[in-house]
């Protein structure tokens, strides 16, 4: 809700606060499973010196972009909400 100023409101902004933390911790796990599904391997077991050269570096392209692609997925979903037009109400059938 917006008040004079188009100034936000408290109740606005701490949903705010809890979704860019929400998007920032699940990107955190998210980046982090898939450097260890592709780099773990390349630590756990005896490969030739290119495999695991290659499989370390894929990790680590790949983390940021899994990082960076849940962060914007989750902040845009947030975004694009559709907000009910009365309080307690979901739907314009309730």
């Amino acid at each position: 809700m917006e008040t004079y100023g188009g100034r936000r409101g408290q109740a606005e902004r701490d949903a705010m606060t809890v979704e860019i933390g929400y998007a920032l911790c699940s990107a955190v796990f998210a980046a982090a499973v898939v450097l260890g599904a592709v780099a773990g391997p390349a630590l756990l077991f005896e490969l030739p010196d290119t495999a695991e050269w290659l499989l370390r570096l894929t990790g680590l392209v790949l983390a940021p972009v899994v990082f960076l692609a849940r962060v914007v997925s989750v902040l845009v979903r947030f975004r694009r909400r559709p907000q009910p037009s009365q309080p307690g109400r979901t739907s314009p059938d309730s």
